[in-house]
Formats: structure tokens, sequence, C-alpha cells
């Protein structure tokens, strides 16, 4: 079973539930869910038949499945089945060029701040 946690404040209030590729009965959590956080390791995991209308993912999932018609061999996919999935989406990013700039854009700008910090005198752990 997930672990939930209910969240209060001036954003809105939401109940968030943690669950892992064996939780027991995953596909009733996914169901009841507004947004979806795919970040599991699995290839095309989550399933069209997992989600309902309207949900928004966010796919964190970075996997090399083979693909002998790509050039390398191999191709990159999300934890989320894409294809299926997205028609029932109000929102999902793409795996490659979803989540991966935003990653990128955070460390450099945590790079920037550490930079600053020291620059200022300041400890940086």
């Amino acid at each position: 079973m997930g672990n939930c946690h209910s969240l209060k404040g001036e954003g809105g209030d939401a109940t968030v539930t943690m669950c892992h590729s064996r939780s027991r009965d995953l596909a009733d959590h996914t169901r009841r869910a507004d947004i979806i956080v795919a970040a599991m390791g699995v290839p095309r995991f989550l399933k069209a038949e997992m989600v309902r209308d309207g949900v928004v993912v966010v796919d964190v999932g970075i996997n090399r499945v083979d693909d002998p018609s790509s050039p390398k061999g191999y191709r990159i996919v999300g934890d989320v089945d894409f294809e299926a999935v997205a028609p029932r989406c109000s929102l999902i990013t793409p795996v490659p060029g979803g989540v991966g700039p935003m990653t990128v854009a955070m460390l450099m700008q945590n790079t920037l701040t550490a930079f600053r910090h020291r620059q200022a005198g300041h400890v940086v752990r």
C-alpha cells in the first residue's frame, strides 16, 4: 500500500500517495490520481488503463530499450507508455525532452547560487 500524506496550504489541499512498482493495487491508486509523477526505472510501466481521463503525468524515467532501427541500436523511453497514455492526459511530459531540460536549468541555477555564496564567504556544504 502507498504512503499517504495530507498537505494543506495557500496553494490548495492535496493528499500525496507514494507507491512503488510492487505496491498492492497500484492501478487503483493511479486511477484516483490527479497528478502522477512516474520515476521507477521500468520502461513504459504506466499503461492507459492505469490512469483516468484528464490526469497530469510527469514522466521522470529514462530507460534505454533496444531498437534495431535506431542508428545507436537503442532509444530512450520513459516509465510511461507515452503513446497509449497521452490521449487520456490533460498534460504529459515526453521522454526525452520533458523534465531533463528543467533538471539542467535547476543544476545551473544551484551552481550559480553556490558560487555566489562562496564569493560572499559563506560555507557551502
